[in-house]
C-alpha cells in the first residue's frame, strides 16, 4: 500500500441513501463499549438510528455475574435514563458478549461466535487502554495485539460492510502537520508482537525508550503500530480509521457537559478545582485540540456509513479534530475555569482553586515546590502528630507525574488536516445535520465552558445541585483564607527585607 498518498474521496456527492435507513436492520459488533466514547456510542445508535437490528458489546467476564446483570449494570448509567423512559423495550437491542482483547479470539465462545459471524454488518473498535504510564509489553498486548485479534474475529464475519477501527491523533508524533492519510509505523508490528514473546521483562524495559522515540510514552506508538496492523486486511472489507484528538465532556448530548472520567485536560481542571493544582507546565499561546464526545461520537457514525456505503479500496481516514475552529488558549481556559468555578464550586476543597500556567519549566518547578510539594509535606505532618493516616504527598507526587506525562501535549500546538470531517456536513440531509451533528463552528465556547465546569460537578463528582449554596459558601470562605495567608506571608517577606535593609546600613 502506498503511505504517501492521499485518500481519494468525492467530498460533494450524497449517498443515495440516508443514515438512519442505512443503519436500519443492521447488526454492530462495539469493543469498548464500556468506556467513556463507547457508552454514548450506544446511547446515540439506539436513539438516533432506532431501526438498527442489534447492538452486540464486548464485556469483560466477571465471576458471578451474568450477561443479563452486566447489561443490568451497564444500562445503569445516567445517559441511558431517558432512553429507557422513552423506549424501555430498547433493551433487548443490546446484547452483551462475555469476551476480552487480551484472550485469544477475544475470548468470545462459540455460540456467540456462530452469531456474530452470520449477523453482524458493521464493526467499531473502540477497545484501548489509554493510559501513558503502561509498560510495553501491556500497551501492545491491549492496543496493537488486540487490534490484530479484533479484525481476525471481523475476517470471519459473513456480511461484515464496513470495520471502523478508533484510532488516535496523537500516534504520528513525527509528523508535522497530519493528514487524512495512512502513515507507516515506525517498527513492523508484527515483528514487534514476536519480539515480545522471547524478550523477558528487564530486558524490554531496558529497551523501551529507544523502541517508542520519538514517542514520549508507550500510548501512541502503540496506536501506530496498530494503524500499520489494519493495512496487512486491505481488499478484504471497508476499514476506516477515525482519528480523534483529545476528547472532552459533550456539547449537548445525550446530557450537556456530560463527563465520567478525568483524563487529559479534564483532570487538570478537576485537581484545580479541588485546590490541590496550582501550576502547570504551558504557555499560555499554546492551543490544545479538543473534541466534545457527542460530536466526536456522530463522526464515527457517519464516517462508518460513508465508508460502508462508497466501499473504498484503501483505508479511509478521517482526523477528528478542532484544527484551529472555535479552539482556546490555556490562557482563555483558566479564565473560564475561574469564571465559572464560582458558579459551581465542589463541596469541599483542600485550598481556595487557584492556578496558573507557567511558560518556563524552572518556573513552574519552583511554583510546585512551594504551592505543592511544601503544603503537603506540612498536611502529613500534622496528621502524622494526630495518628491518623497520611496521603497528601503521594497525592502530589502522583499529580506530578501526571502533569509531567501531559507536558508532551501541553507545551506546543499541533497542526491536524480535517478537510475530510469538516465535509461530512455536507454529504447528508439538513434533517440528519440536526441529529449527527459535527460543525464545530456552531459551539458557543462560554455557553459549552459552563456546562463543563457545572458537568464534572454533577456527573463526575455526582453533587447534587442541593449542595450548591454550602459549595459557594466554602469557596468563599476559602477565598478570605487565601487572602489572609498572603497578606501575612507578603507582610512576612516585607518585614525580612525591611530587617536586612536595616542591618547594613
Amino acid at each position: 500500500m502506498d503511505f504517501l498518498t492521499y485518500n481519494t474521496w468525492n467530498l460533494s456527492t450524497m449517498p443515495s441513501i440516508s443514515v438512519t435507513e442505512y443503519y436500519a436492520g443492521k447488526s454492530i459488533f462495539i469493543t469498548g463499549a464500556t468506556g467513556f466514547m463507547g457508552k454514548i456510542l450506544v446511547e446515540k445508535l439506539l436513539r438516533s438510528c432506532k431501526d438498527l437490528k442489534k447492538i452486540y458489546i464486548l464485556v469483560r467476564k466477571k465471576k458471578g455475574q451474568s450477561p443479563e446483570s452486566r447489561l443490568e449494570t451497564f444500562f445503569s448509567c445516567r445517559i441511558f435514563e431517558n432512553l429507557l423512559k422513552q423506549n424501555p423495550k430498547v433493551l433487548n437491542k443490546l446484547r452483551v458478549i462475555p469476551g476480552d482483547v487480551l484472550e485469544e479470539g477475544l475470548g468470545i465462545s462459540a455460540a456467540d461466535m456462530v452469531e456474530l459471524e452470520q449477523e453482524c454488518q458493521i464493526v467499531f473498535n473502540n477497545a484501548a487502554c489509554v493510559s501513558f504510564k503502561m509498560p510495553i509489553r501491556e500497551a501492545v498486548n491491549h492496543n496493537t495485539v488486540g487490534v490484530l485479534r479484533t479484525l481476525e474475529i471481523a475476517e470471519r464475519m459473513k456480511k461484515l460492510e464496513v470495520f471502523l477501527h478508533v484510532s488516535t491523533a496523537f500516534c504520528h508524533d513525527g509528523i508535522e502537520v497530519l493528514e487524512e492519510k495512512m502513515y507507516p509505523s515506525k517498527h513492523d508490528p508484527y515483528h514487534v508482537i514476536e519480539s515480545l514473546k522471547w524478550m523477558d521483562d528487564e530486558l524490554l524495559a531496558t529497551c523501551e525508550p529507544t523502541l517508542i522515540k520519538p514517542y514520549p510514552n508507550t500510548y501512541g506508538y502503540t496506536k501506530s503500530l496498530a494503524e500499520q496492523i489494519l493495512t496487512s486486511f486491505v481488499g478484504k472489507f471497508p476499514i476506516a480509521v477515525a482519528r480523534p484528538s483529545i476528547v472532552i465532556p459533550a456539547f449537548k448530548e445525550p446530557m450537556p457537559g456530560w463527563v465520567d472520567n478525568i483524563n487529559g485536560p479534564t483532570g487538570v481542571v478537576y485537581a484545580a478545582s479541588r485546590g490541590v493544582l496550582h501550576t502547570m507546565h504551558c504557555s499560555d499561546s499554546t492551543k490544545v485540540d479538543t473534541m466534545p464526545v457527542d460530536v466526536t461520537i456522530s463522526g464515527l457514525i457517519l464516517l462508518a456509513y460513508f465508508t460502508a456505503i462508497e466501499r473504498p479500496k484503501d483505508i479511509r481516514v478521517c482526523n477528528l479534530t478542532q484544527s484551529g475552529i472555535n479552539a482556546i488558549t490555556w490562557q482563555e481556559t483558566s479564565d473560564y475555569w475561574r469564571k465559572y468555578l464560582k458558579e459551581y464550586p465542589l463541596s469541599y476543597s483542600l485550598w481556595y482553586p487557584v492556578a496558573t500556567g507557567k511558560k518556563y519549566k524552572i518556573e513552574h518547578q519552583i511554583d510546585a515546590f512551594f504551592t505543592h510539594t511544601l503544603p503537603a509535606y506540612f498536611i502529613d505532618l500534622i496528621l502524622f502528630i494526630l495518628g491518623k493516616k497520611t496521603f497528601m504527598v503521594n497525592v502530589i507526587k502522583r499529580l506530578h507525574a501526571g502533569l509531567d506525562l501531559l507536558d508532551y501535549y501541553t507545551a506546543r500546538n499541533w497542526t491536524f488536516k480535517n478537510d475530510y470531517f469538516m465535509s461530512m456536513e455536507n454529504r447528508i440531509s439538513k434533517e440528519e445535520r440536526e441529529i449527527f451533528y459535527t460543525n464545530i463552528t456552531t459551539i458557543n465556547v462560554d455557553d459549552y465552558m459552563r456546562n463543563y465546569m457545572k458537568g464534572i460537578r454533577e456527573f463526575y463528582c455526582k453533587e447534587d445541585e442541593s449542595t450548591l449554596p454550602k459549595a459557594k459558601k466554602l469557596h468563599q470562605r476559602l477565598y478570605y483564607l487565601h487572602v489572609a495567608l498572603k497578606t501575612i506571608v507578603y507582610a512576612l517577606c516585607a518585614y525580612v527585607i525591611y530587617r536586612i535593609y536595616i542591618l547594613f546600613l
